[in-house]
Order: structure tokens, then sequence, then C-alpha cells
């Protein structure tokens, strides 16, 4: 019983149906991020410019 089952079954036809279906979606695509690299550089550039700040005061003490 379960042969007929398997049978009737097209296996083609729900990858089909999903590509038809991915196909006609219209979701909008998700806004791209922002990079991060100036943000990182921002920070480790202030970071060392502290640093030097500190050295210089410190040398000088």
């Amino acid at each position: 019983m379960s042969q007929k089952n398997e049978e009737n079954v097209d296996p083609a036809g729900s990858t089909v149906m999903f590509q038809k279906f991915v196909s006609e979606n219209d979701e909008p695509q998700a806004a791209p991020r922002r990079p991060m690299t100036p943000y990182i550089l921002a920070g480790v550039g202030a970071v060392v410019a502290v640093a030097i700040i500190v050295a210089v005061v410190v040398t000088w003490s």
C-alpha cells in the first residue's frame, strides 16, 4: 500500500514549486551593514594618542 502512495509522488514537483515560490518572493533585501573599520581605526587612534600624551607627561615629570 505504501508503494502505491510513493508512485504518485513526483519528487521534482515539490522542487519546481519551491523554485517558483523563491523566484516570486518579493521580500526586500536587508540593508547593508555599515563598515566597522573606521570606528576601529578611530578607537585605536584615540588609544595611541592618549598613550603618547601619558608617555610625554611621564617623561617630563
